[in-house]
């Protein structure tokens, strides 16, 4: 199965949706954290690399052109996610002197600003992306998600190279 393109794409989409469901049923729900800004644009990012690898396991191409451009669009689903859990690593590097004024949630900022700003504003990131809330042998959430997102993207650029041809 895993030298198919589709079996491939699978595992994309299966570790997109166990990233995301460990995130929304076992942090928030169980544990409690409440997502900062930051982590509800990782989200989205991991759910969009998601789609992605989901659709190329659906239609299963067998031509190189279209395997490579689900694989392309999930990397860079996984890109932009790595983007965001990088700056938010650096966020929390940064001495407590150094790091920005808490602001406000997520939905008044929506309710307040068009999007385009309020983007702007969630990656410049606050004081609330910079606090640790857990770690796991020693690296924060937003790092375990980087690697995270590390991973789907060899895996997203590996995919056409891997499955064997017309499989």
């Amino acid at each position: 199965m895993l030298s198919s393109y589709r079996g491939l794409s699978f595992l994309g989409f299966a570790l997109c949706i166990g990233a995301l469901l460990f995130a929304i049923v076992v942090l928030q729900k169980m544990m409690g954290f409440e997502p900062c800004p930051m982590c509800i644009f990782q989200r989205v990012a991991m759910f969009g690399a998601g789609v992605f690898f989901l659709l190329g396991a659906l239609h299963g191409p067998k031509a190189a052109a279209p395997r490579w451009l689900y694989s392309l669009f999930a990397a860079i689903g996984a890109g932009i996610g790595a983007g965001i859990a990088g700056r938010h690593v650096w966020l929390q590097s940064l001495p407590e002197d150094q790091v920005p004024a808490c602001g406000p949630t997520l939905d008044y900022l929506m309710d307040m600003f068009p999007l385009s700003e309020v983007v702007t504003m969630i990656l410049k990131g606050d004081g609330n992306c910079a606090r640790i809330d857990a770690q796991w042998l020693g690296i924060s959430l937003p790092g375990w998600t980087l690697i995270t997102f590390i991973v789907l993207i060899v895996l997203a650029l590996a995919t056409p190279l891997l499955a064997r041809r017309g499989r």
